[in-house]
């Protein structure tokens, strides 16, 4: 009996293997060549799933192995996915055949995640429309000026808190992650809500906007399960059915937007946050939004706010206390600017500090973990420089290898070096186009990098012409990810030294 019984797993072992292994031949089938590494079951995952690698290492890897090639087969575990490295065929997807890729990869499920379901970043159709022009309204040029107000009032706490760090000693020892997620969380309650996130009040840490971004986005053994089921491999959690968002968080969202729309709606008192653009735009339309849309809108501020872009921040950071010149040159800039309009931060200002744009861009061009995932939503033959032909199925999933485009030397003189100038007006014209992707192209490019952009250039404006920053031993270089992570947070931190000028 023991002995039939071993016979019938181990016969079940063999046919479940090959099942795996024929999986692996779709590729081969379609005549598209296949990054070499895949094992049946988990594809091209492996060092994903054991954690000694990230996925979007490992998928810059496989573009460095492969960069003679127009597109290359890949098995996301058992999903065949295809890569594209020529800069072309990227302009294909994201904006010239966009109707055949107009969706992302990843997707909520409105039964576990209702709240991000409705994320502009994985709605579709005419919701994602609704949704980004809503988006658009908020974050134009004349309104950006309305929230800019209330980016300022948190300036003035990022001043004031580095002032009391540095009343009573030369210079103070700051993480950089924690301090930029302190700023961009505090404006988020700030121009977001109109209330205030306590980022700044360290004896009211539990009351803080940042613990509940902690709980979202932060490393934990939840976070990681939910990034495996939710990013990596969405098929699998129709099975474990894991929320993005946890309850608890959903609730709390729901409620306060619900009050504060009730509030706004009934005093009709102008503020200068993003739900009295809600408000506004309720007005001009003549007819309420949807209360758990608008939900989602605010949930997808917060997150971008707390995750994203304290992330960006936190790195240009690490790149001005690395380049002390770099450093100084943008700090003549900002004292120039800041001059010329009374030492006040404006909105004009802030876009005439150009030599900031190039700082920003150059540090996003070599920040880690950037990977775009589409999915394909009609058929369409793809056509390399190289020959090869891929006729794309509906529901494939189309890779695109940010960071490897950001570091070929193809397309970047010496990659690996920190050089703002390559931004600089007579040179930013000759950067090939699609090779720079700091917030995707086409039309669902990030609706919010105005947004960002503007509260990071204040937030550094603050910073620079007070302080200086520099690198301290502490932080481990070159920076190393942490792999449990959603973002990509160096091990140990970016420790840097404040000083006050």
């Amino acid at each position: 009996m023991v002995v039939i019984l071993v016979s019938l797993i181990f016969v079940a072992f063999v046919a479940l293997y090959f099942y795996l292994a024929q999986n692996n031949k779709y590729w081969q089938n379609r005549g598209v060549f296949c990054a070499d590494g895949a094992l049946p079951g988990v594809g091209h995952m492996l060092s994903v799933l054991c954690m000694r690698t990230s996925f979007p290492e490992c998928c810059n890897k496989i573009y460095n192995n492969n960069r003679d090639r127009s597109m290359v087969g890949v098995y996301n575990f058992m999903s065949p996915t295809l890569m594209i490295l020529e800069p072309e065929l990227v302009k294909t997807v994201l904006q010239t055949n966009f109707t055949s890729f107009n969706q992302n990869y990843q997707k909520a499920n409105p039964d576990l995640d209702p709240l991000m379901a409705n994320h502009p970043f994985v709605t579709t159709g005419n919701k994602w429309i609704t949704g980004r022009k809503r988006l658009t309204y908020a974050f134009s040029s004349m309104r950006l000026k309305i929230l800019l107000e209330s980016v300022k009032s948190v300036c003035v706490m990022l001043e004031n808190y580095l002032n009391n760090k540095l009343s009573k000693v030369e210079k103070v020892e700051l993480e950089l992650m924690d301090l930029c997620s302190k700023y961009t969380t505090q404006v988020v309650a700030a121009a977001g809500f109109g209330v205030d996130g306590f980022c700044f009040d360290d004896e009211k840490a539990d009351a803080s906007f940042r613990k509940i971004g902690k709980q979202i986005l932060e490393p934990s053994i939840r976070t990681t399960i939910m990034f495996i089921l939710v990013v990596l491999a969405p098929p699998l959690n129709k099975i474990f059915k894991i929320s993005f968002i946890p309850k608890h968080i959903d609730r709390f969202f729901r409620t306060m937007v619900a009050d504060l729309m009730e509030q706004r709606r009934k005093d009709s008192i102008p503020r200068n946050d993003f739900l009295h653009l809600m408000t506004e735009l309720e007005r001009i339309e003549g007819d309420k939004i949807d209360l758990e849309m608008l939900t989602s809108h605010v949930l997808s501020f917060f997150i971008d706010g707390y995750g994203s872009t304290s992330t960006v921040m936190s790195f240009i950071g690490f790149q001005l206390a690395s380049h002390p010149k770099v450093q100084e040159k943008l700090r003549k800039e900002v004292m120039t600017v800041l001059d010329k309009y009374d030492d006040v931060i404006t909105y004009e200002g802030l876009k005439e500090m150009t030599y900031m744009d190039q700082v920003f861009n150059e540090s996003q061009r070599l920040l880690p973990e950037a990977l775009m995932q589409k999915q394909c939503t009609e058929e369409f033959e793809l056509r390399g420089s190289d020959g090869l032909v891929c006729r794309v199925q509906p529901g494939t999933e189309i890779l695109i290898p940010v960071q490897g485009l950001h570091k070929d030397p193809r397309y970047w003189k010496d990659p690996q070096v920190f050089d703002p100038e390559r931004f600089n007006p007579d040179r930013k014209h000759s950067i090939k186009k699609f090779t720079f992707l700091p917030f995707g192209e086409g039309p669902r490019i990030c609706v919010g990098m105005r947004m960002a952009l503007l509260l990071m250039k204040a937030g550094f404006a603050t910073i620079l012409r007070k302080y200086s920053l520099e690198l301290s031993p502490r932080t481990q270089v070159p920076l190393k990810m942490e792999l449990n992570s959603i973002l990509p947070i160096p091990k140990g931190g970016i420790w840097v030294f404040f000083r006050q000028l």
